[in-house]
């Protein structure tokens, strides 16, 4: 059997494997409808939870957004991260205008330097309501029922609240558009994934879940020492298929500030891949599939056209699999928000799969700094 038949054989394969996943998982995503008995509007109190660093401009142009959501009754716990700027006298500005804002100062000490969760467990301890509410200084609630939203999934089944937290448009940036397919396709992934009873991560961005259920973990003791992952590796150690609900309702999402360089992206990314390699191990399996299969699509496609071989059957498999994509992640991307990037899925596609796997050989290589 010569190499190309090889090769054509394997890529038959990663396209089945790859239509397995987009008809079985990501089909969740795509045709889900909100069921009518999953949602009620909460009045329960709630902790609004913001741990910032260096943030002062980011908190005078969005804290206000928080300040004024229509909810009954609410707090906001403001961490100032060891800052450096003016951050610490912008949270005691705020919180001598406002009753309900609370402010956190976190000293640096040796043992947890630069390590984000040190911050936010002396925040959330010192949060007074047992539903607690995620986001960045950086972000801003895209109506002004957010948090109704987010706490309307909760209930006594339902712990933990995945949220959406697209970035911001840039007109005329393919980086913009880089960053925000890269950020559409993580939510897919991780909302998908949820529906099929497999919740494996969520963003700190927009996210909830009850005091309860991050004492009942030990907080992230678990996973201490690794600087990232306050989010997604607490909900990947807490998160199960009964006590975790997604919110998908416009109302509920959080636009955040995208990078503008390509440097500073990439940066942010090493620090969110290096969190993966302690997830669960189911979870790493597959994902890891989903990742391998996505990049021999491209690699033993590429390679199959440059060399002829079966180009009829190989084009059909081609536009079969980036048929499915139109249709499933298409669906989706109407749902997040991120309708104008589909006509350059395959584009954007191409490059994030091979950027990503730059950031896996760098971060065997080295590992990312903290936080910030």
């Amino acid at each position: 059997m010569e190499i190309l038949e090889i090769v054509c054989y394997a890529f038959i394969a990663v396209v089945i494997i790859q239509a397995l996943f987009y008809v079985v998982v990501f089909s969740k995503l795509a045709f889900y409808k909100k069921k009518k008995k999953a949602f009620q509007t909460s009045s329960a109190p709630l902790s609004v939870i913001i741990c910032a660093k260096n943030e002062a401009d980011n908190l005078k142009t969005f804290l206000p957004y928080i300040i004024n959501q229509d909810y009954p009754e609410f707090e906001i716990v403001l961490i100032n991260d060891a800052s450096n700027d003016d951050t610490f006298e912008v949270m005691e500005h705020f919180s001598s205008l406002h009753a309900n804002i609370k402010v956190v100062n976190v000293k640096s000490i040796e043992a947890f330097w630069g390590n984000k969760k040190y911050a936010l467990t002396l925040g959330i301890k010192a949060a007074k309501y047992d539903l607690f509410i995620f986001t960045d200084a950086d972000c801003k609630p895209l109506s002004k029922y957010w948090l109704q939203d987010m706490a309307g999934h909760f209930s006594s089944e339902k712990t933990i609240v995945l949220g959406y937290s697209p970035y911001a448009k840039i007109k005329n940036s393919f980086l913009n558009k880089l960053i925000r397919f890269e950020t559409l396709m993580t939510a897919v992934h991780y909302f998908s994934f949820a529906l099929s009873g497999l919740p494996y991560m969520g963003v700190g961005r927009n996210l909830g879940y009850t005091k309860d259920t991050f004492f009942k973990a030990n907080g992230f003791i678990n996973h201490i020492q690794v600087k990232s992952g306050d989010d997604d590796l607490f909900v990947n150690q807490v998160a199960n298929s009964k006590n975790t609900a997604i919110s998908l309702s416009k109302k509920s999402f959080t636009e955040s500030k995208p990078k503008t360089s390509f440097k500073s992206w990439y940066k942010q990314k090493r620090r969110h891949v290096s969190t993966a390699s302690f997830y669960k191990t189911n979870h790493k399996l597959i994902l890891g599939l989903l990742y391998i299969t996505n990049l021999l699509f491209w690699v033993l496609s590429i390679l199959l056209f440059a060399f002829n071989f079966q180009w009829q059957l190989v084009l059909a498999l081609f536009l079969f699999r980036m048929l499915l994509q139109y249709i499933f992640i298409g669906k989706s991307s109407k749902k997040l928000l991120e309708k104008d990037l589909i006509l350059l899925f395959p584009l954007l596609e191409f490059f994030l799969v091979f950027i990503q796997l730059t950031i896996f050989i760098n971060n065997l290589i080295s590992k990312p700094n903290h936080w910030k």
